[in-house]
């Protein structure tokens, strides 16, 4: 059959249910569809239970709650923050705002995430140079916990506090606790392809509550305490509208639902994709303790051999236009950042893991609102590619 005789079948798209409507009613019905309201406290508040965090500030999106961290932990011009190679330009972006310096680390092969040993040399070489880095972004790649006894560990050591970035990690959990809490702030993403969403949002938690208060006053446009418009300090327009609030309250009550769907995707391509030789579903070795929320499934084509004609190598790019073909979305994994030209003379420890990644991977459509008969339309496509 030709592509056009499918139906598109997307990477990770929304998954809404009538969860959400009573919300959303309820907030045009009184009028509240501005950036407050009680779809705004009760969201922070669901999120606060569900990741154990103290203090929730809600905000357009995960990019907003990165810069606002980075500012609540003092960054600015001139300053230097340790941030993964491997990862979406959004987590070094707001670096980028605040005229500071992005210094990148490789990814270590078990979770792709932050190497703590290229974390060791960068910060040691750093302060060598003289210049002692003002703070570290942790992220959990594709869901999957970084190696965070480690990693904590070291940044306590140079006393460098931490933005953990578990905008992909919702859900996900590591020595039995959720994710988003190890920093000194963490932050969520609830952008439309995310395992949860409010159409574009994100979050903000800490248990500092005079960082959070901090952060929303910051989100507001920094409005003073006065009767009329007073600014003492430059403010943003983050807060999130108490609409989309509303979609994000109608969510997190699917949350676990969601989380186990994305877990038993991965495990169906893991089993149907077996037979495949030189492919690999990747990262399905969970570090001791912890719990990915899977939110993408990854695979990886074995490296191929020096002696092949490059005619008989399969690349990601060529399985990627195969799947279009049956009108399949799937994404290489992210370029890393050290080699994208914005990023072209900031400061790279490592490389070789992260680049042999992104060379290597592709990421499945992974929706929850999947089924067995899509699943297996990427299953048969993958395998009459191998034919």
């Amino acid at each position: 059959m030709r592509s056009q005789d499918y139906d598109r079948l997307y990477l990770s798209p929304p998954h809404l249910g009538r969860h959400e409507l009573n919300y959303v009613h309820k907030a045009i019905e009184d009028n509240w569809v501005a950036p407050a309201g009680p779809n705004i406290t009760g969201f922070e508040a669901d999120i606060c239970a569900a990741t154990g965090v103290a203090q929730c500030v809600a905000l357009t999106s995960g990019t907003a709650a990165i810069h606002l961290g980075l500012i609540l932990l003092g960054v600015g011009p001139g300053d230097e923050v340790l941030c993964p190679s491997f990862t979406f330009v959004a987590t070094a972006n707001p670096i980028v705002y605040l005229g500071a310096q992005p210094v990148f680390i490789d990814s270590e092969a078990d979770t792709w995430n932050l190497c703590p040993e290229r974390l060791r040399e960068a910060i040691v070489d750093r302060l060598a140079k003289g210049k002692k880095p003002k703070a570290l972004i942790l992220v959990h790649l594709y869901g999957m916990p970084a190696k965070l006894t480690e990693i904590m560990a070291l940044a306590q050591e140079f006393d460098i506090p931490v933005l953990e970035d578990a905008a992909e990690a919702l859900g996900s959990r590591y020595g039995g606790q959720p994710l988003g809490g190890f920093g000194r702030v963490g932050v969520f993403s609830f952008n439309g392809n995310k395992i949860l969403t409010t159409s574009g949002g994100g979050a903000l938690v800490t248990n500092d509550a005079v960082l959070a208060q901090k952060a929303r006053f910051l989100a507001t446009q920094a409005k003073d305490d006065a009767p009329y418009y007073q600014h003492s300090e430059v403010g943003y327009n983050y807060r999130l509208s108490n609409l989309l609030a509303g979609i994000g309250r109608g969510q997190m009550e699917l949350l676990d639902e969601r989380v186990k769907r994305r877990r038993e995707i991965f495990a169906w391509y893991r089993e149907h994709l077996a037979d495949l030789p030189g492919l690999t579903v990747a990262l399905a070795q969970e570090p001791a303790g912890s719990r990915s929320n899977r939110w993408l499934t990854t695979v990886l084509l074995a490296a191929p051999e020096p002696e092949a004609p490059a005619a008989a190598v399969l690349t990601p790019e060529a399985l990627r236009l195969h799947l279009e073909t049956h009108n399949i979305e799937s994404r290489p994994l992210w370029k890393p950042l050290h080699l994208q030209p914005l990023f072209a003379t900031a400061p790279m420890y490592g490389g070789a893991v992260c680049a042999d990644l992104f060379a290597r991977g592709l990421c499945l459509p992974s929706g929850t609102a999947m089924g067995d008969a899509e699943l297996r339309r990427v299953a048969d496509a993958l395998h009459e590619a191998w034919r």
